[in-house]
């Protein structure tokens, strides 16, 4: 039974992240090539880090404003009404809090495990290649090798047995001349050793910075739910010195988390804006890896 082959579909994110807005610190308009030496579009990136910086703002502002009135518009305590009702209000401003951070750090959580997945592919792909090219260039040079000392030497010995034959002396040498060409095009395929791109010492590099990347974003989400969870049991012990502590340490880790999506999301987009910087025709013809498309590598000879 012959199955189809199923041809490779980006994710939509990557459609998303790529038609992300590009805007430079004047509110101008640019495009979405990939142009890091670019000013503008340097400054498009300091841009995506300082919308985080404003959520971070918005974030800080809507919390000072929830305890300043939390603080001034408190009752008379004697109430017993009123003091339930304050504690009611507090403990569902709580509820909520702790319900968007296991949402928040949950989706962490899936990013991360995602991020490195996709690290540990193009780390594999990095080795991968490099393994090929390794291979090519140890082929050619043990053929040309070949080449240049058996089948001269071989060639050579023929041409003395048939000397008396012209015909086969003839062909002996169109063989020499062919054997010359095949040698004349394998030494100009390029020298992989004098390589300035080391691809193992890239992959080597990559996964290095991935381990301490995801090993910090995990321990920032631990951090979190640990956070929450004194949070809780802060309230449920009515201990107003452990819930400044984990006040203080929330605030801390709310910035670290919004300084991280900033930098995240710059991220994302420069690296999707780098893929579609390549030629389309040689990444449909390694992505899709169909039979039909056309080898970009290929010239027609006439």
């Amino acid at each position: 039974m012959s199955s189809a082959r199923v041809d490779y579909i980006a994710p939509w994110w990557t459609y998303w992240l790529h038609q992300f807005p590009h805007v430079n610190l004047r509110f101008q308009p640019l495009d979405h090539t990939f142009n890091p030496q670019d000013e503008n579009y340097q400054q498009s990136l300091i841009f995506l880090g300082c919308v985080a910086a404003a959520g971070l703002g918005v974030n800080l502002l809507c919390l000072a404003i929830y305890l300043s009135c939390l603080c001034c518009c408190r009752k008379d305590e004697e109430e017993e009404e009123s003091k339930k009702s304050n504690s009611c209000c507090v403990t569902w401003a709580a509820v909520a809090a702790g319900l968007i951070c296991c949402v928040a750090v949950g989706v962490g959580f899936y990013g991360n495990s995602e991020t490195n997945d996709g690290v540990y592919q193009l780390t594999y792909s990095l080795y991968n290649a490099n393994h090929t090219l390794a291979g090519v260039d140890s082929l050619v040079t043990g053929t040309v090798g070949g080449m240049q000392g058996g089948l001269n030497e071989h060639l050579s010995r023929l041409g003395e047995i048939f000397a008396a034959r012209g015909d086969f002396v003839q062909r002996l040498q169109f063989m020499q001349q062919m054997s010359e060409n095949i040698m004349k095009q394998l030494l100009g395929l390029p020298d992989w050793e004098k390589a300035k791109v080391d691809l193992a010492a890239i992959a080597d590099q990559t996964a290095y910075v991935e381990y301490y990347r995801w090993l910090t974003y995990l321990l920032i989400l631990i951090l979190d739910l640990v956070i929450c969870l004194a949070a809780c049991l802060g309230l449920a012990k009515q201990s107003r010195w452990l819930l400044t502590t984990m006040m203080v340490c929330g605030v801390l880790t709310l910035i670290l988390s919004w300084a991280s999506l900033g930098a995240d999301v710059a991220t994302a987009v420069v690296s999707t804006n780098q893929q579609a910087w390549y030629s389309i025709n040689i990444v449909h013809y390694y992505l899709y890896c169909s039979q039909t498309l056309p080898n970009p590598f290929q010239q027609v000879l006439f």
